[in-house]
């Protein structure tokens, strides 16, 4: 157990690339597709990143970002209890982002997924900014947090293709629980209704995930039960499951039953793993696929 006072001394650490949108491209090749990884790297930590990430394979497209990247730990205990830590990132510029968004449109293809927080002095327009930037054609899923998230809530000119959001981020926005199935879908179709996104993804922890869109479209997922080691990155493997789907041009409820199976699947395992394709593929028939009264 953690407490303060003594030293406390680990044992077996494991690195692992990690971020948002770099999870959510691992998870994208453990089930068998291909992603390219935009990354901002920078000093000593951003060159070992970039081995880790090319040591998996991982098509790395390298941005040229401020300071030194920043490093996360996940700390489990001899209880099972996880502590994660995360350091603060370096602060961008206007130049900096200014190159950002010139950089990723550039390099867009298909489907993009901004995934995770926006680094210090990153305006919190980002996300809607890049949403406008993008090509058309090119599909963008959000699944970001605090003041860009919120941004993103008051319905950008061009709203993204999908904004996915966590139960508590969801509820934090919504200004009230979400207790039920129902509630979350009422409240996601609100926000499609408000013009915030195509498409809104609200998780629902063990319940799995309500997806709603236009046309009176509302979908509930719910995984089997599953030995829970290590909750990190089961958002980011949903949203890889999901991506990957839509990729492969299969229609939106099946890419919900296959984000909530790599999100489960990510659970089983320890640590900053993500999920396992035999995992997912055998826990893909037992994720029920619920059409949702409007």
């Amino acid at each position: 157990t953690m407490v303060a006072g003594p030293k406390l001394r680990l044992s077996d650490p494991v690195l692992e690339p990690g971020g948002g949108g770099v999870n959510v491209a691992r998870a994208v090749a453990l089930l068998g597709g291909k992603a390219r990884a935009w990354v901002a790297l920078g000093g000593p930590t951003g060159a070992q990143h970039l081995a880790l990430m090319q040591a998996q394979g991982m098509d790395v497209l390298p941005f040229a970002g401020p300071g030194e990247t920043r490093a996360n730990w996940a700390v489990s205990d001899a209880t099972g209890q996880q502590y994660r830590l995360q350091l603060p990132g370096p602060v961008w510029s206007a130049a900096d982002t200014a190159r950002a968004m010139a950089d990723i449109p550039a390099r867009a293809q298909g489907l993009v997924v901004l995934s995770g927080s926006l680094p210090p002095g990153m305006p919190d327009s980002f996300a809607t900014d890049l949403s406008a930037a993008l090509p058309s054609g090119i599909r963008l899923c959000v699944d970001t947090s605090g003041a860009a998230l919120a941004q993103v809530m008051r319905a950008p000119s061009v709203p993204p293709f999908l904004l996915r959001l966590d139960q508590a981020e969801a509820e934090e926005q919504a200004h009230h629980p979400l207790v039920t199935i129902a509630a979350t879908r009422d409240f996601a179709q609100a926000l499609v209704a408000r013009g915030v996104a195509q498409h809104v993804c609200i998780a629902h922890g063990a319940d799995g995930s309500v997806l709603v869109g236009r046309d009176g479209l509302a979908l509930h997922s719910r995984p089997p039960v599953v030995p829970v080691q290590s909750k990190v990155g089961a958002g980011d493997s949903f949203m890889g499951g999901f991506v990957l789907a839509v990729a492969q041009g299969q229609d939106l409820g099946a890419a919900l039953r296959a984000g909530t199976a790599a999100a489960a699947g990510t659970v089983m395992t320890d640590g900053t793993a993500l999920c396992r394709a035999e995992d997912v593929a055998r826990l893909l028939p037992e994720c029920s696929l619920t059409r949702l009264a409007p």
